[in-house]
């Protein structure tokens, strides 16, 4: 799965690596969590085109949000018939730029270890992404998005089973251009990296609170197997990963 993930790189790297046109301005983000806004770009006449929308897809059907889950992964192996996504993996695909994500690891002490995973030549990488409008009662309109996963790869499958599903800058058009790209001729792209793609190493539990969002978060941990400090008393625990709670941006 992907529940926490990494953009660092500069707006102009990302740029010329996704290929779009507009020069946004965005801060590095160290610990992006469901519900807050997420850098994606998709096709927009014909033209790739960057946009932010809130990571966890409402299909334009859904009536009441906070009734229905959220959505902030997508599996490769019911993406084009499930409900919830079909409709986006025939006309709405995107990119989700990224430079790492999170992966958590339950040790034989019972704990779980956040591990941050990235490309082992460093630099940016995009997430197969599905993406669709949602129309509220009031006619307001968001737009969010979903990370499309798939079994994890023989490095990564000891920390979860599940893993991104990544698409190389070669294969961009081809995940992009729906319409000329339908599903069925797209499924070679939603498999597992290759094994010398990622590396990863253990992080501070740090990550655990969406409250924290700072460069210390990706320093590799000195000694794995020192348990992480009592917080003081009065203070708020750490949040279970995936909690999209917090002080960070929200659009929803």
């Amino acid at each position: 799965m992907c529940g926490r993930f990494v953009l660092t790189s500069p707006p102009q790297e990302i740029r010329v690596f996704l290929g779009f046109g507009e020069q946004p301005n965005f801060p590095p983000r160290y610990n992006i969590a469901p519900t807050q806004p997420v850098a994606v770009v998709r096709l927009d006449q014909g033209a790739r085109s960057f946009a932010l929308m809130r990571w966890g897809l409402l299909p334009s059907w859904v009536k009441d949000v906070k009734a229905f889950p959220t959505l902030i992964n997508a599996r490769a192996e019911g993406v084009a018939t499930r409900p919830a996504f079909r409709a986006a993996m025939r006309r709405r695909r995107c990119l989700v730029p990224a430079n790492g994500f999170y992966e958590w690891q339950k040790t034989d002490k019972g704990r779980k270890l956040p591990y941050f995973i990235h490309r082992a030549g460093g630099g940016p990488f995009a997430f197969a992404g599905l993406w669709e409008t949602w129309t509220g009662p009031d006619g307001e309109q968001l737009d969010t998005t979903a990370i499309v996963t798939t079994r994890a790869n023989r490095r990564l499958a000891p920390l979860h089973d599940r893993m991104p599903v990544v698409i190389e800058p070669h294969n961009f058009d081809r995940w992009l251009d729906a319409a000329a790209n339908p599903p069925e001729t797209v499924t070679d792209l939603l498999v597992p990296a290759p094994d010398d793609v990622f590396t990863a190493y253990p992080v501070s539990t740090r990550v655990n609170s969406v409250a924290n969002d700072d460069p210390g978060l990706i320093e590799p941990l000195a000694d794995p197997s020192t348990p992480p400090p009592t917080p003081p008393a009065g203070k708020r625990p750490d949040r279970d990963p995936g909690d999209g709670g917090g002080g960070q941006m929200r659009l929803l």
